[in-house]
């Protein structure tokens, strides 16, 4: 049987770029649990570079960075998140809650209208 569900999409935007997004937060929140950019990328299937390339944008987009990073060279490299960075998540998993939270009434009401499909 096919799970019915409703998942809301958050997006941040700072002029044409998506500040943050449940892309991002969830690189974000890999990169705490890893503790490298590398890490973060291995663990949601996406390459080195595609998780750079989100975490430039997070941290352009923001006043101050939301993940610092250490150089690799003799000594391994990690990243983490700033202070900033934690909060941010942390706000962002507040707003998705609160969204959910938002619209269930009238998906309480919309879902008998859905098939269910095998």
């Amino acid at each position: 049987m096919t799970t019915i569900d409703v998942r809301p999409r958050i997006r941040i935007v700072s002029g044409s770029e998506i500040a943050l997004g449940p892309g991002k937060a969830d690189l974000l929140a890999a990169i705490a649990a890893e503790g490298t950019i590398a890490g973060a990328a291995r663990q949601l299937g996406m390459s080195y570079m595609r998780a750079w390339s989100l975490v430039r944008t997070m941290n352009r987009c923001f006043r101050a960075p939301l993940v610092e990073t250490a150089r690799g060279g003799t000594v391994r490299g990690g990243a983490t998140l700033t202070a900033v960075g934690q909060e941010v998540l942390a706000l962002y998993r507040r707003m998705e809650a609160a969204s959910r939270t938002g619209l269930e009434p009238a998906w309480l009401r919309l879902r008998p209208y859905l098939k269910r499909n095998p």
